[in-house]
């Protein structure tokens, strides 16, 4: 990974371990000659960082999927709740423009294509086949569900499902995504590659 791009990731405001992040690099990397890569939950850029380098240099492209109001735990009064993210003007949060500005000088803008919208809303217009699905959005079962049921089908055989912030005990952390990891396997339509640390790894088959 470029080492000024990669500091600029370690910089970025965001939740992905470092040694996560290199993964999800080497997997965009890879992924995004078979199709464009796609992460549901940009936030402030940090995995928009990885992601579109790797994709980057395989010459291929990244779509950074939110609504940038926050998940959850982003709301006022919650435990990841960032003042610095909050519009009092609009009375929400808004991450948008901390995207743009880690896009912009990660030298990315051309390579990520943003997309502001509501998982569910995009996932019923999206058409194009993609390479890889980067799952780190709402952390809750509605919301970690409904962006496994809206996009793993859209992967092409050979694609990576990635999911962020897998829990085995639930004293560590939300149950979730590890639920969707399992439910992944168990529809006999993804076999495990390794995981890095809470980074869970999958490709599609076919």
């Amino acid at each position: 990974m470029d080492a000024r791009v990669h500091s600029l990731a370690l910089a970025c405001k965001g939740f992905l371990d470092d040694e996560e992040g290199l993964r999800l690099h080497a997997l965009a990397r890879e992924a995004a000659a078979l199709g464009p890569v796609l992460e549901i939950g940009s936030y402030c850029g940090k995995s928009a960082l990885y992601l579109g380098s790797g994709a980057k240099a395989a010459g291929g492209s990244l779509i950074c999927l939110d609504h940038h109001r926050g998940s959850e735990e982003h709301q006022r009064g919650e435990e990841y709740h960032d003042p610095d993210l909050y519009d009092a003007e609009a009375g929400a949060v808004d991450s948008l423009g901390h995207l743009r500005r880690a896009l912009r000088q990660a030298e990315l803008e051309e390579t990520a294509l943003l997309l502001v919208a509501s998982s569910t809303s995009a996932a019923r217009l999206w058409s194009t086949p993609l390479g890889m699905v980067f799952i780190d959005g709402g952390h809750s079962h509605e919301a970690a569900h409904a962006d496994y049921e809206g996009w793993a089908h859209k992967l092409l055989p050979g694609g990576i499902l990635a999911i962020h912030d897998l829990f085995p005990d639930p004293a560590e952390g939300g149950q979730a995504p590890i639920e969707v990891y399992r439910r992944a396997l168990e529809s006999g339509d993804f076999a495990p590659l390794p995981t890095t640390k809470t980074l869970g790894v999958l490709r599609r088959l076919g």
